[in-house]
């Protein structure tokens, strides 16, 4: 035993163990991303650095850092092993599927058979398992109902309070339909509808469609590191959870931090 695990340690500190260790590590337990754009915020903020679990969903087809080239160049498979899948509510990584070598983070609001619409930018959604378990699950929202069914408004917003609309943002026929109003769909199976909760300013499912469960990587982690766009460090996110990042003190750093760049963005990302 003691030589195996000799032996063992010494390959480790080889460089090829070096190798091989980092990239089990990167295709199958947790990979670094940066949040790129503010499609997330307040949730997630551009220059958050974090680590993504990759084995909370299952296993995704191992892809090489960078070059984002597939281990199995002859398979279009974008899964190697099934496993949990995504509940509502949950933040996401995933291949976009207009382009699988791209990243997208983004929050799951539909899962397969739900029903939902978006109606002067507040989602409805009608839950696949049905009224009774709606009307025992959400006491306390808002709710409506439309042919037999009952839709629950904004039901992700008072768990998650990063979700925000900007008010800036108003239906003149300047902005894309989407934001606004989006017609009533049932979630395909096998599939997920995605939202950012910067919800004015999120390129997401309400304009390519939902995400297939194959595309879906994993989920935030933690964050190991955090950089304003100007240049200052958020210590005070460092080390935290998206979950730990929801609590008041972190969310109002977090709306202060969107407050002084938002003034002329208008864009959707």
């Amino acid at each position: 035993m003691k030589k195996a695990l000799h032996k063992a340690y010494k390959f480790s500190n080889s460089w090829t163990g070096t190798v091989i260790i980092v990239l089990f590590v990167i295709f199958f337990i947790a990979q670094a991303f940066r949040i790129p754009s503010g499609s997330m915020k307040d949730s997630l903020l551009i220059g958050d650095h974090l680590f993504a679990k990759k084995f909370a969903y299952g296993i995704s087809m191992p892809h090489i850092p960078f070059l984002e080239l597939s281990i199995m160049p002859w398979s279009d498979k974008l899964r190697l092993i099934d496993g949990d899948k995504p509940e509502r509510g949950d933040i996401i990584i995933f291949r976009y599927p207009g382009n699988v070598k791209q990243h997208f983070v983004k929050r799951c609001v539909g899962l397969p058979g739900d029903e939902l619409f978006i109606d002067n930018k507040d989602l409805y959604l009608h839950h696949a398992e049905g009224n009774e378990w709606i009307l025992e699950h959400f006491k306390g929202y808002e709710t409506i109902t439309l042919a037999d069914k009952i839709w629950v408004k904004n039901p992700y917003m008072k768990e998650h309070p990063g979700i925000h609309h900007d008010e800036k943002i108003i239906n003149n026929g300047i902005y894309p339909t989407p934001l606004f109003y989006f017609s009533p769909i049932k979630v395909p199976e096998g599939e997920y509808f995605m939202m950012g909760d910067n919800r004015d300013h999120s390129n997401d499912s309400r304009f390519w469609g939902s995400v297939p469960y194959d595309n879906i990587e994993g989920t935030p982690w933690f964050i190991y590191f955090s950089i304003s766009e100007d240049w200052e460090i958020r210590w005070d996110r460092i080390g935290k959870t998206p979950t730990d990042l929801e609590a008041p003190e972190h969310l109002d750093l977090a709306i202060k931090d969107r407050r002084k760049t938002e003034k002329d963005d208008h864009g959707i990302y």
